[in-house]
């Protein structure tokens, strides 16, 4: 994954296989430069990589991703705005089911499979 800084935590909460996290995107995150300078959004790489690293510390996983399954950005995520990043667990099948959202505002989606089982 890239080396990327992960945002500011509003809120975290964990409910059984499903955790919460409410994220402050700072107007000045690196990502932001030059991409794209007259209209800044988050790119979906940067997602994808903070939706991996959260979910990892979180359930226990390492981060080599196996592979990803039904990634849709469907809204762009721009500096300033506050976002609620959903995991949910998928035990049995060693996946992290993911979204980024605000409201009924939808950002992205997506899943995450892992080759080996969760650290212990």
């Amino acid at each position: 994954m890239i080396k990327s800084l992960l945002p500011p935590v509003v809120a975290h909460q964990i409910e059984g296989n499903e955790a919460h996290w409410q994220l402050q995107i700072p107007v000045d995150y690196p990502a932001f430069a030059g991409h794209f300078p007259a209209y800044p959004v988050l790119p979906g790489v940067v997602q994808l990589d903070w939706a991996v690293r959260f979910g990892c510390q979180q359930f226990g996983y390492q981060t080599a991703v196996a592979q990803l399954e039904v990634l849709k950005f469907q809204q762009l995520i721009q500096p300033g705005m506050q976002v609620s990043l959903c995991i949910r667990h998928l035990v049995e099948k060693r996946k992290l089911q993911f979204s980024f959202s605000a409201g009924e505002q939808r950002f992205a989606s997506g899943r995450i499979a892992f080759a080996t089982p969760e650290v212990t």
